[in-house]
């Protein structure tokens, strides 16, 4: 397999479309990809699985979210998820001998609350070995497999299982987990199962033993006989059962039929006598009485009324008088005071002025104070005078407010005691049409007889088509078990002779398999313990550290000797030499397995010394596989590390990531080589 182009479109962190070309050259099989902690490496990593594998992907971001809410989530955030996300990856593999190119699309979007999700698989037919042969990208014309996209669930894993593929693509935590003991014997048993092929032995022994079981648990040939005379009679009786059923709704849906015909012809009589009426008779005359008393009530509001100023409204000239004459009355009373002011001020401006002032102008201001005081000498006197209180205009000011309200209201009232007496008017005259009892009584109890009579067949013909239908269902039942009956009596007759010969020759097999599988799994297990130990050797910086690794056959834990011969506690190497045994782990499994596959390898140098790193770069990775993806950061691969590893490099990539924006791009080139796309 040969991973040839990814594409990722609004997924995780990055923004847009973001391609890499991920072709290898002769002897050039690693694409290195650098980023920072958090610009995407993982997330890379996850793209390619989630593509391949949709809900069974082991993505690290996934946690224990449901698929739905994993697939929401991955949508970028600056993206409209409408829009959605989308991966596509593009790779060669050896189908049945012959070389084919697919293009796998897995985009997704929301719709609402749920997350729409389609799959795309392209794949040429007829693509050989030439790209291949020149370890170049060359994309065919590739055409829609309608078949693989339905079924690519089951496709993907005839190509690379899931548990085959967890043991290419990892990550340093997966590594770190591999340094475990217990992680690694869990690991190793594993591969062993599926990547080595001994689960496929063990399986043949299951479902060799599933077969004997089938065999013996088969019924004698009369047993069958004797069931099938059975049911068929039982498949009589239920077409009998049926044939009644149907005659018996058939007549109750005719009775049916009539009672409704003879309520419509009653239903028409008693409309036509007034019967409607006479039904609502009580319901009119309890109306007809709260009219009546509604029309009481509003009379004896507008009576309540009338008992309050109201009637002064006919008076209303008369009022103005008063009014008029409260007003004269009040500057009279004003004016009195006023004098009395008045004859006091006159009398100390006459001292004031005395002799002292010329006589002319004297006068002159005696005369204009004898003038203001006529004035008001005239406004004081009144021809007539009622004597009317001093707070007589707010008596009237509060009268007048009074009248204004009480008129709108007696305005209401009359207009409600109008409706309430043509309403009544309209109910007197409906009472008065309805007929009387003794001319519908009769059609009234006809009427309700017929209305019991079709309520009692609909009730009769729903009971008798419920039953008729459990009885069809029942028939159907025992017609398919006699048909099954029929079947297993063929097979009975067939495969009688043959049961013993089967169950014979399972148990042979069962036990050459259970021999083969043990060889297999020893043989198995010598070859990964030497292809383990070289690699660890080829890691080491300590020549001779371990002379010896043996696994355990039965609990896949790993035992370490030394030159001596004496037992190497795992917990005594260092974590950076725990992390090298787990690398060497995979290493060997891929040396014994002999699978073609990419490695994708996510940050393997964290806890390292210096030379062990350059062992890895110049003796693991330029060797994991024959494609290796490096997602490194710039600590791990550092410019020393890159020159070393420059002439293995197909191309390089850097994840740039925007911390305004929170978004990552591709950009060609590694940190040290920026814009060069291809290591030369």
């Amino acid at each position: 397999m040969l991973l040839h182009k990814i594409t990722l479109e609004e997924f995780g962190a990055y923004r847009g479309k973001q391609s890499l070309d991920l072709t290898t050259k002769k002897n050039r099989p690693i694409i290195l990809i650098g980023g920072l902690n958090g610009c995407g490496k993982t997330t890379l990593l996850d793209a390619i699985q989630l593509a391949l594998y949709g809900p069974r992907a082991r993505c690290s971001g996934r946690g224990n979210r449901a698929y739905e809410t994993y697939l929401r989530e991955s949508i970028n955030r600056k993206a409209d998820s409408t829009q959605g996300a989308a991966i596509t990856v593009e790779f060669t593999v050896a189908v049945e001998g012959q070389e084919h190119y697919y293009k796998v699309i897995r985009n997704w979007r929301t719709s609402g609350k749920s997350v729409k999700e389609f799959l795309t698989v392209l794949v040429d037919e007829t693509y050989g070995m030439r790209a291949m042969a020149s370890h170049r990208a060359v994309k065919p014309d590739t055409k829609i497999s309608r078949v693989l996209s339905q079924n690519w669930a089951d496709h993907i894993e005839d190509l690379l299982p899931l548990e085959v593929a967890s043991l290419f693509f990892f990550d340093g935590e997966k590594i770190e987990s591999l340094a475990d003991p217990e992680g690694a014997a869990s690991v190793i048993e594993s591969a062993v199962q599926s990547l080595l092929g001994v689960s496929t032995v063990e399986q043949l022994r299951t479902d060799l033993l599933a077969l004997q079981r089938r065999q013996r648990l088969s019924g004698e040939d009369q047993e069958v006989l004797d069931k099938i005379t059975a049911q068929e009679g039982e498949y009589e009786t239920a077409e009998r059962d049926v044939e009644v059923a149907h005659q018996e709704l058939a007549s109750l849906r005719t009775q049916l039929s009539k009672a409704e015909k003879e309520l419509v012809a009653v239903e028409a009589s008693f409309k036509k006598e007034g019967g409607s009426l006479f039904e609502r008779r009580t319901e009119l005359e309890s109306e007809r009485d709260r009219a009546t008393k509604h029309l009481a009530e509003i009379r004896a509001a507008l009576v309540s009324l009338a008992a309050g100023p109201l009637p002064l409204l006919m008076l209303d000239k008369q009022l103005n008088e008063v009014r008029a004459q409260a007003e004269r009355e009040y500057s009279a009373a004003q004016a009195g005071q006023v004098l009395d002011v008045l004859e006091q001020r006159d009398q100390w401006v006459r001292e004031l002025l005395g002799d002292a002032v010329p006589a002319q102008a004297r006068n002159a201001v005696l005369k204009k104070l004898d003038s203001d005081r006529k004035k008001w000498t005239k406004t004081a006197e009144l021809k007539v005078n009622f004597n009317l209180p001093h707070d007589a205009l707010p008596q009237l000011s509060v009268l007048d407010q009074s009248l204004l309200s009480d008129t709108a209201r007696a305005q209401e009232l009359l207009q409600a005691a109008t409706e309430a007496a043509a309403h009544l008017d309209q109910l007197e005259r409906q009472l008065a049409g309805v007929p009387a009892k003794s001319k519908v009584e009769a059609l009234q109890t006809a009427r309700t007889e017929c209305l019991d009579a079709v309520a009692v067949a609909r009730d009769a013909v729903a009971r008798a088509k419920e039953r008729h239908t459990e009885l069809k269902r029942r028939r159907e039942n025992i017609s398919d078990a006699l048909e099954r009956s029929h079947q297993e009596r063929v097979k009975t007759l067939i495969r009688a002779e043959e049961v013993q010969r089967i169950i014979s020759y399972s148990d042979k097999a069962r036990g050459t398999l259970e021999r083969f599988g043990e060889a297999l799994l020893s043989r198995h297990i010598s070859r990964l313990e030497v292809a383990v130990l070289q690699s660890f050797n080829e890691l080491m910086r300590k020549r001779g550290l371990i002379q010896d690794l043996r696994i355990d056959t039965e609990r896949f834990t790993l035992s370490l000797s030394d030159a001596d011969g004496e037992p190497i506690d795992p917990g005594r190497l260092s974590a950076g030499e725990r992390q090298l045994l787990a690398v060497s782990l995979l290493w060997g499994l891929v040396k014994v397995a002999g699978n073609r596959l990419p490695s994708v390898i996510d940050t393997p140098l964290g806890r390292l010394d210096s030379r062990h790193r350059e062992h890895l770069v110049d003796r693991y990775f330029p060797n994991a596989s024959h494609q290796v993806l490096l997602l490194s950061t710039d600590e791990e691969i550092d410019e020393r590390l890159l020159g070393r590893l420059k002439k293995s490099i197909a191309h390089t990539y850097t994840l740039v990531h925007d911390d305004t924006t929170f978004t990552t791009t591709v950009e060609p080139g590694y940190w040290w080589n920026t814009g060069a796309q291809h290591v030369a």
